[in-house]
Parts: C-alpha cells; structure tokens; sequence
C-alpha cells in the first residue's frame, strides 16, 4: 500500500468515525452543532479575508514593488501564510458562532421552551462547549505541525526568489542594476552570457560604500544562500579619486551582494518552529540571543499553547452574554462578539506588552488574556446556568 492509499484510508476511518458520532447525537445536539457550524464557516470566511485585505494583501504588493519578486510566487507564499491566520480566526469565529447561534435562540424563545421541558441552559451549553473543545485541539493542530512547515517552505521561496531575480537566462552581453530603497544606483552588474542560471565573464562595479569602489571580475558567478558566488576572479579596490587601494586574485569567494534583501525578507521567526523545537532553539541560544529577543521567545512559546485555549475561554464567555433578556428584541450578537473581541486583543495587547519589557514572567503575559476571560465567563456561565 501507498502512502496516499494509507492516508486516504486513514481520512476514510476519521470520517467514519465523526459520522457515526454524529449520527449517535440527540436531535437537541446536532440542531445546534449544525447552526454553529454554518455561522463558524461563515466566521472564518469573513475573518480571514478581513486579516488578508489589512496585513496579507499589503505584505504582497510590497513584496513584488519593493523585492521584485513574481506575482506567481508571491501568491504561493501568501498560501503558505495563511494556516497562520487560521489560527487567529478560528477562536474570533468561535466566538462569533456561539454568539450569533445562542442569541438567535434566544430571539425566537427556544431558550424559553427548551427551560420549559426541563433542559437547562448547562445542556443546551454542552454541544457548544463540546465544539470549542474540537476547535481548541484543531487551531493547535494547525499551530503545532502545519504553520512550521508552511513558514519554512515560505522562506524558502522568498530566497529562491531573491536569488534569482537579477539572473536573466540565456542573454548576452548584458547588464543589471540593482537600486536601493531610494532610487539610488547601488550596483551594476554585466556579463558576457548567461546559461544554467550562471553568469559568464561577469563583472561589477559596487558603489554602495560612500568611501571607496568595489570592482569584482570574474569567469563565472551564481547566487548562494551568503550571497554571490564568483569563480577565478579578482577584485580591486578604489577610492573615489581613483586610487587603487588594494588588488586580490581569488579561485572562489563569496560576496554579500543584495544579502540585505533576503535578510530584511527571512529574518528568522518563531513560526517556523513548533512548541518543542522552539523550546530546544531557546536553550541552544541562551547564551547568544539578547535579553530582549530571549523575552519574545519565551512569550511566543507560551503562546503557542496559550492562543489555541482561547477558542474555548471565547465560547465559555459568550453562551451567558448572548442569552437575551425577554423583553430584548433585536440581535445582539453581532455587536457583542465585537465587543469581546475588542476586550480580549487590549488584554492580550496589555500582557504582551508587559511581558516583553519584563515587567511580568513570559508564562503570565501569554496566559493573562486567557484567564482573565476564562474567569469573567464562568462567573457569568454559573449566573446564567446554575444561579437561581
């Protein structure tokens, strides 16, 4: 058997699974799962776009005004980016679910009735709560196993791009400049021909330095991962009089030209790793790593348990805010799931912000958000479920 014959069988067994479940539910169960469901679909559509059109769509255009880099590429990397913004959508569409679903029972006085026959708002709350529990262990599922890998192969992309911008195949007789931010001629490159992404005979005149000019020959030239590789070559050094400071023959050598791009681009980030990666790469580079980054660190790795819990501290406020009293006649929820939403990002905004200047410990500024909610909303859930 196959690998895709043993993860499509794997798919067909998980699927077996839910559907049996699903079908051993009440009819009180799945009438609210299948309304949660549809509003959370919903969610995460409207929410993710949202998140696309302000930080997504923003980073693209710059990426291929300001790094060149090809429209085709550049989607492929915002695929890449977005199981990052699942993760971020998936407590708000939780929310916005619970919210929306139990207010809109609440409106048409199934509430009431269901109370009526017996069924506490703790029962109604169970499938709810059951649901923000599956989501909770999927948003870390994503966090955990696919945002790494996604990152990483982003990355990558973003360095083959860089490296292979300025290397026109099969030309002759050639040149390239390579501007900076400002407009300004940094370098230029020419070269005799170009085949098998090689530049041939390639020379280059460097004037970023403002003290002195950098001219490189060489007979081959290709890009690597420190910058451009050049082979059988020389460099001579000249100051802006013309004087030549100093002349090296080489056989190989590696020059950081247009390294900076790439840097500015790929600079490392905690999403490529997963909890216990990241944990190991912070003890590996305690030493290295300032006091400043090291704080970052460790509130990204809590948080990396801490944002997924969310999703179910979000649900458990929003079942006893979204019971309407009877005598209110218009749909709250939308407005409320903004309201949390917005209570929750100052919170979180607050905790992180203390714990990167050190204030409070990297565990409490990862965690404070979700406590703070999750404590408000049992005190609320209880009133709602059990107070008389």
């Amino acid at each position: 058997m196959t690998v895709t014959e043993k993860i499509y069988s794997k798919y067909k067994e998980i699927k077996s699974k839910i559907k049996e479940k699903y079908n051993s539910l009440n009819i009180l169960d799945k009438y609210i799962l299948k309304q949660l469901f549809d509003v959370f679909t919903l969610g995460v559509i409207i929410f993710t776009s949202i998140i696309f059109a302000s930080e997504t769509f923003t980073q693209l255009i710059k990426q291929i005004s300001l790094y060149g880099i090809p429209f085709h590429i550049a989607i492929m990397m915002v695929i890449l980016n977005l199981p990052q913004v699942f993760v971020l959508t998936i407590p708000i569409s939780t929310l916005f679910a619970t919210v929306m679903t139990v207010n809109d029972l609440s409106l048409k006085s199934e509430i009431t009735i269901f109370k009526a026959c017996g069924i506490s708002i703790s029962r109604i709350a169970k499938p709810i709560l059951y649901f923000a529990l599956v989501m909770t262990f999927v948003s870390f599922f994503i966090n955990e196993f696919i945002v790494p890998v996604a990152s990483v192969q982003s990355k990558s992309l973003a360095i083959y791009s860089l490296e292979q911008k300025h290397i026109p195949e099969n030309k002759m007789n050639f040149t390239v400049k390579d501007i900076d931010k400002e407009g300004k001629l940094k370098r230029l490159f020419y070269a005799q021909w170009c085949k098998d992404k090689t530049l041939n005979n390639v020379t280059v005149i460097d004037i970023s330095n403002p003290k002195n000019i950098q001219i490189v020959q060489a007979k081959k030239g290709t890009t690597s991962d420190y910058g451009w590789l050049f082979e059988d070559g020389t460099v001579y050094t000249i100051s802006k009089n013309g004087k030549i400071f100093n002349t090296s023959f080489f056989e190989e050598s590696n020059v950081s030209f247009g390294i900076g791009d790439v840097n500015e681009m790929v600079k490392e980030s905690t999403s490529e790793f997963n909890f216990f990666k990241l944990a190991r790469h912070i003890k590996k580079q305690k030493d290295i790593l300032s006091e400043k980054i090291k704080l970052e660190y460790k509130i990204n790795l809590f948080d990396k348990l801490a944002l997924p819990v969310t999703t179910f501290a979000l649900a458990l406020i929003g079942i006893p805010l979204a019971i309407t009293p009877p005598r209110v006649r218009y749909n709250r929820g939308f407005l409320f799931s903004i309201l949390i939403i917005f209570v929750y990002y100052v919170i979180r905004a607050f905790s992180l912000n203390l714990g990167e200047t050190g204030t409070i410990h990297p565990l409490l500024a990862a965690w404070l958000p979700v406590i703070t909610i999750s404590v408000i909303g049992s005190i609320l859930f209880y009133k709602k479920a059990f107070k008389i």
